[in-house]
């Protein structure tokens, strides 16, 4: 009794002592026992006693929760308590990149070189890969009167990563470190070579793969692309791409499985993930967001308004509402020739029709005050509707006519035009909107192959979606070649607006060092003069031109001579009434000359 009383002890004192030193800053500290530990401290202490009856996880998930995301952990069991650790940062909502794990054997011996490996093992769990600061507290070898410990920790930085490593050793007797180290020594500013796992795909300008490595370093650019390259450099680590070319963006399951980046982050495939990640909920449900890197603004590039169709110029001078007007005009107008007449119907239309474009009456057909009274009035407001139609027809004839032009949400909803891209990324941030018209703006979005979407850029069958970016670039897809893009036009609304961001693992210790790196590029400018200059050297200028100056490429042609084109379509008109007329005097004279013979017979 008396040796484990004086095990407990100075355990308790080693304990207290990196408490003292490490812990000081934070908000709350789990202690995991099997028998009970005394910690006096000011910091916050939460204890779960463990058995093999108890919710582990569940424990755990609550502590970790109320901000108690330090560990102490003195079980038998030190890899149990890992995986349900583990399971733990994926579910839960806390997120902490410098978490302190400290395991030791408290309160029972190790029995030899198995059990004390048992506890080194967990350095080489994955579980352990993605936590920087881990500690093994073990017992050495016992003097008479003094307890002896050794501390332990991971390689977590450079090439290697499973290798326990000294740091020092405790003595009961002096309550000291022999080599008075830092127990948590790792520093991610300088990660020696350490191989960070990055998730991408082609995106231009965010991220160009496969270039030639002879004009580009490593074969690779682009404004996302360049951060990742410099934030290695800065803290001396290796990129290692885990390419997503198929998947893209691709997406996360409720199972913690997913496709493409996302599903690369959330498999622990990637440590990092890039190329225009937006901050989406869903996503942040599974991972670390760093801060913003760039601001981008998605629109559509929308079918460009076509010269109207001739035939329909006669009937542009007046609106629509104005032509309901004139024959109701019309119809009030001979219905009081009906009255004025006697009640008689005899050419009160035709009448009616020859003084509203100002042609003049035989005097026989005015044969009383009351029809001169009406037709009067009718000859001065024929007077002006012809006036103001041929003033009308002149400016239709001498300014070419467009239809109207897709430039807000509205027109895209009212046309009911579907848009779309490779994949439905472009649409996440807007699911969770309950307003009508994004609604029905989601329901029209459609996902294409490369193909297609190639094809269709020709057809007037669809928009397509592009970013905005902050320098004044535009991200588009290269499926919108340059012949495509002169009949496409930029709208002028923006569908919404998103914050590209950097996505890692939950409890990522790479999290805070990345956000630090992103706000020295902010101050620095780096991110548009990037941005500049690979879409000067990687992006096709002519399309980028294209999209900027597309709604303003018919203003140069704003008033014309009048030619062919403009009378084609009255033309087309005359000839088909012409055609109707006489087969319709044709008919008459053979309606007449049988109803002739058959009166004779």
């Amino acid at each position: 009794m008396l040796l484990q009383h004086n095990f407990l002890f100075s355990i308790e004192i080693l304990l207290q002592a990196i408490v003292e030193r490490y812990l000081t800053t934070s908000y709350c500290v789990t202690v995991i026992y099997e028998k009970p530990i005394q910690l006096i401290s000011a910091l916050q202490f939460r204890y779960i006693k463990y058995n093999d009856s108890i919710d582990f996880f569940s424990s755990i998930l609550d502590a970790s929760e109320t901000g108690c995301s330090d560990y102490i952990v003195g079980i038998r069991e030190p890899q149990r308590f890992m995986k349900a650790f583990d399971k733990v940062v994926h579910i839960g909502n806390t997120r902490r990149s410098d978490r302190k794990l400290i395991f030791f054997p408290h309160l029972f011996a190790l029995d030899g070189k198995d059990d004390r490996q048992k506890f080194l093992d967990v350095l080489k769990m994955k579980e352990s890969k993605y936590i920087a600061n881990i500690l093994i507290v073990l017992p050495s070898v016992k003097t008479k009167d003094c307890d002896i410990y050794e501390l332990f920790t991971h390689k977590f930085v450079g090439l290697v990563h499973d290798q326990a490593i000294q740091l020092d050793i405790w003595n009961s007797c002096s309550a000291k470190f022999e080599k008075n180290a830092d127990l948590f020594p790792i520093d991610i500013s300088n990660l020696r070579g350490k191989v960070v796992r990055v998730s991408c795909f082609t995106y231009k300008p965010y991220v160009l793969l496969d270039l030639d490595s002879d004009l580009v370093p490593n074969g690779r650019t682009g404004v996302e692309m360049k951060l990742v390259d410099e934030f290695c450099r800065w803290v001396n680590c290796t990129v290692e791409l885990v390419r997503a070319d198929e998947e893209e963006w691709g997406i996360v399951y409720e199972n913690f499985t997913g496709l493409g980046v996302l599903g690369n982050l959330v498999e622990d495939d990637a440590d990092i993930g890039i190329t225009a990640l937006y901050s989406w909920y869903e996503a942040y449900l599974y991972m670390d967001f760093s801060i913003p890197c760039i601001r981008t603004a998605i629109t559509c590039i929308a079918p460009s308004p076509r010269l109207l169709a001739s035939w329909t110029m006669p009937l542009l001078p007046f609106t629509i509402y104005m032509w309901i007007g004139l024959i109701f005009a019309f119809l009030y107008a001979s219905l009081a020739l009906f009255i004025a007449q006697g009640f008689s119907a005899n050419n009160i239309f035709f009448t009616t029709f020859g003084i509203m474009i100002t042609q003049s009456q035989s005097e026989s057909s005015l044969k009383s005050w009351r029809i001169r009274s009406i037709v009067g009035w009718m000859m001065l407001t024929g007077l002006v509707l012809d006036n103001a139609y041929s003033g009308g027809l002149a400016s239709t004839f001498t300014v070419p006519k467009y239809e109207s032009s897709i430039d807000t949400i509205q027109d895209m909803v009212d046309r009911r035009l579907e848009w779309g891209a490779t994949h439905d990324a472009w649409i996440f941030s807007l699911l969770s909107s309950q307003d009508p018209m994004i609604k029905k703006l989601i329901q029209q979005f459609r996902t294409y192959d490369f193909e297609t979407l190639k094809k269709k850029s020709f057809t007037r069958e669809l928009a397509f979606s592009i970013e905005k970016l902050p320098a004044g670039y535009f991200a588009i897809g290269e499926y919108v070649s340059e012949q495509a893009v002169r009949d496409l036009s930029i709208m002028l609304e923006d569908f919404y607006y998103e914050q590209c961001i950097v996505m890692a693992r939950k409890s990522s210790p790479y999290t805070s060092k990345l956000n630090d790196h992103i706000g020295r590029l902010h101050e620095s400018g780096l991110l548009l003069a990037w941005e500049t200059q690979i879409a000067m050297q990687h992006l096709n200028y002519a399309v980028q031109l294209g999209v900027k100056l597309s709604r303003s490429k018919h203003d140069v042609e704003s008033v014309e001579a009048l030619s062919l084109r403009q009378v084609v379509g009255i033309f087309i008109i005359y000839g088909i009434s012409a055609t109707f007329s006489i087969l319709t005097f044709c008919g008459e004279i053979i309606v007449v000359r049988n109803q002739k013979k058959t009166i004779i017979l």
